[in-house]
C-alpha cells in the first residue's frame, strides 16, 4: 500500500538496482569539503596549477571559431581530430594505434560502464586486483556480477595468486569475463606492475583465454621514470585500454577513451550511441585546443614535481608520526597511499572521530567487493598543499594514538567493566553520525 515504506517504488525498480550502494568516498564529500577539514580523501587533480589565463584564450578561441560546430551534436564515437590526438598521447607509453581504434567516453568511468554493458550478466565473474578502483567496483555491483579478488603486494597483482584463482575457477568450471586491473600507479594501493610481473600475467591471460582491462589514468604521472610499456601494447587483440583526460589535464572535462578489438569496439560504439548519442562537443574541442596549443607534456613535468613533493610531505610525516605496527605503501607516482593498520583497528570505526579531529580519509573497505579492508585505508596527497597534508597526518596520528588507546583500555578480557566501556565507544560513535553535520558516513 502506497505510504507504508521509505520508498514507495521500490517493487517497480530492476533488480539491479537493489544491490547498489553508495560509494564511500562519494558519501565523504560534504563533510571533507568543509574548510576545516584536511582532506587526505578524495583523488582531485591539483587543477590550480594549470595556466587558467591561457585557458581561458583557448576556451574563447574555441566559441570564436567553431561556435556553430561546437554546440552541435557531433560523431558517435567522437572527433576525429581528437581521437589522432589521443593516439599520440598513447605513443607516450609505446601504444601504436589508429584513429578508428578508438571511441571517446564521458571520462573512464563511461568506459567501464560500456563494458559492463558488452560483457557482463548477472552472476559473470570479473577478476579484480585486491583492493581495486572503487567506481570499477561500483560498475560491476550494478551489472549484478561477481567479484573475485587477486591479492597484492607492494609491487601490484601477484601473478601467482592470479595463477591460483584462474586455476581454481578453471576445475569448477567457470571463467572470468575479464580481469580488470590499473597497473600504473595503482588507486588506491599506489603500487606500480614490474615489468616482468606485467609479462606473466599476459603470459596468464593466453594461456587460460582471459581478456584484460587496462584501466590506465596515471601513466603519464610517474614522479622519476617513464612510463613503462603498457599490457596493450604487449597484446593488443587481449588487451582492452581505458585512458582519461581526468588526471592529466581537468576532470571537469570528462573526457576519456577506450581503445579495444575491432569486433568488440563495434559492439562498444553502439552501446555508447544508446546510452549518449554522442560525447559533448564543446569538451572535445576544448581538449583539442589544449593538445594542440598549451604545452601541455611541460605541464605534465609541472603535475609531477608537485605531485612528488606533496607525496615526500606525507611519506615523511608518516615516517615520522605513525606508532609501530602501522605500514604503508611507498608510490613513485599517481596519487595515493594506502595504509594498513595495526591489528584489532578498523578504519572505518574509526573515520567519526577523525573527522571530528577534522581529517578526511577513505576506509579500505570501500575497495574491496567482499568486505575485506576493515584494517586498511586510502590517503591522498593530491590536492592539499605540503603544509596542509603534514597538519592532516598530524591529526590522523593523534586520532589513531586515540584509538589505540582505547583499544588497550577495552581490550583486557578480565575486566568486568569491558561490555559497559565497548557499548560507550559504540554509543559515542553513533551519536557523532546522529548529530554531525553532513550526511552519515557510511
Amino acid at each position: 500500500m502506497a505510504g507504508t515504506t521509505l520508498d514507495d517504488y521500490t517493487d517497480r525498480y530492476a533488480a539491479r538496482v537493489h544491490g547498489m550502494t553508495a560509494s564511500e568516498i562519494r558519501a565523504l564529500f560534504a563533510v571533507a569539503s568543509r574548510p576545516e577539514v584536511v582532506s587526505l580523501a578524495g583523488g582531485m587533480p591539483y587543477t590550480a596549477a594549470l595556466d587558467h589565463g591561457h585557458l581561458a584564450e583557448l576556451i574563447s578561441n574555441v566559441l570564436a571559431d567553431h561556435g556553430a560546430a561546437t554546440l552541435q551534436y557531433g560523431a558517435g564515437r567522437g572527433e576525429l581530430r581528437l581521437r589522432e590526438l589521443i593516439c599520440d598521447v598513447m605513443a607516450l607509453e609505446a601504444i601504436t594505434a589508429s584513429p578508428e581504434d578508438i571511441i571517446v567516453t564521458v571520462g573512464s568511468q563511461q568506459a567501464l560502464s560500456l563494458l559492463a554493458q558488452v560483457f557482463l550478466d548477472p552472476g559473470d565473474i570479473v577478476l579484480a586486483e585486491g583492493p581495486s578502483y572503487v567506481g570499477a567496483l561500483g560498475v560491476f555491483a550494478a551489472a549484478q556480477a561477481e567479484v573475485v579478488h587477486v591479492p597484492m603486494d607492494d609491487d601490484g597483482l601477484d601473478p601467482a595468486a592470479l595463477a591460483v584463482q584462474l586455476d581454481r575457477l578453471r576445475m569448477q568450471g567457470r571463467r572470468a569475463k575479464f580481469l580488470y586491473l590499473v597497473p600504473n600507479f595503482h588507486n588506491p594501493a599506489g603500487a606500480t606492475l614490474p615489468e616482468y610481473r606485467r609479462d606473466i600475467i599476459m603470459e596468464l591471460a593466453e594461456q587460460h583465454d582471459v581478456l584484460v582491462v587496462e584501466d590506465n589514468p596515471y601513466g603519464l604521472l610517474g614522479f622519476e621514470t617513464a612510463p613503462g610499456r603498457t599490457l596493450h601494447s604487449r597484446n593488443s587483440g587481449r588487451v582492452i585500454y581505458l585512458g582519461s583526460f581526468s588526471k592529466t589535464f581537468a576532470p571537469g572535462m570528462r573526457v576519456g577513451w577506450i581503445l579495444a578489438p575491432n569486433a568488440v569496439r563495434e559492439k562498444l560504439v553502439l552501446v555508447h550511441e544508446a546510452q549518449i548519442l554522442c560525447p559533448a562537443m564543446l569538451s572535445q574541442r576544448v581538449v583539442i585546443a589544449y593538445l594542440e596549443q598549451y604545452p601541455w607534456q611541460e605541464q605534465l613535468k609541472d603535475f609531477r614535481a608537485l605531485y612528488e613533493a606533496r607525496c615526500a610531505a606525507m611519506l615523511s610525516s608518516l615516517r615520522r608520526l605513525m606508532p609501530p605496527g602501522v605500514r604503508w605503501s611507498s608510490p613513485r607516482g599517481g596519487f595515493f597511499v594506502w595504509l594498513t593498520l595495526p591489528p584489532g583497528l578498523d578504519s572505518k570505526v574509526m573515520l567519526p572521530r577523525a573527522l571530528a579531529r577534522n581529517v578526511a580519509y577513505v576506509p579500505g573497505v570501500g575497495f574491496y567487493a567482499d568486505g575485506q579492508g576493515s584494517s586498511q585505508l586510502r590517503l591522498s596527497y593530491c590536492f592539499p598543499d605540503p603544509d596542509r597534508i603534514v597538519e592532516g597526518v598530524s591529526r590522523f596520528a593523534a586520532t589513531l594514538e586515540q584509538e589505540q588507546a582505547t583499544q588497550t583500555l577495552f581490550t583486557d578480557s578480565s575486566s568486568p567493566g569491558k561490555n559497559r566501556a565497548t557499548n560507550a565507544v559504540v554509543s559515542t560513535v553513533d551519536n557523532w553520525r546522529r548529530y554531525s553535520p553532513g550526511p552519515e558516513v557510511t
